[in-house]
């Protein structure tokens, strides 16, 4: 009967330390998980959306456009696929020189009976 009683009473020792012990250390694992959870959560988006606007900044450098057909090219092609003009000329022309209003073509309309 003594033996008993010293298992329980070392049972019953373990059982308060481990109830003691398991709400300081169980709450700061639960609020350590969640909240690398939650951090997770908001950096992957931010992430990806990086790196999807890096990516689109980095296609849309590679994106000339004909001078002679108006045709989108991408990549490092010197003769456009459509018309066959030189597209070396049109990157070593600055566009942001050409006025707008010179390249605008106007048009008229006109009613139909």
């Amino acid at each position: 009967m003594n033996s008993l009683l010293k298992i329980n009473k070392t049972i019953l020792t373990f059982a308060i330390i481990f109830l003691l012990c398991m709400p300081i250390l169980g709450f700061k694992l639960i609020i350590g998980i969640l909240g690398n959870v939650l951090l997770l959560l908001f950096l992957i988006p931010l992430l990806l959306l990086i790196i999807a606007l890096l990516s689109f900044y980095n296609l849309n450098s590679k994106i000339i456009s004909c001078s002679q057909c108006g045709s989108i090219t991408l990549g490092n092609n010197d003769i456009c696929m459509n018309c066959g003009g030189d597209l070396n000329k049109i990157n070593l022309n600055n566009l942001k020189d050409v006025n707008p209003s010179e390249t605008t073509i106007e048009v008229n309309a006109e009613e139909i009976n």
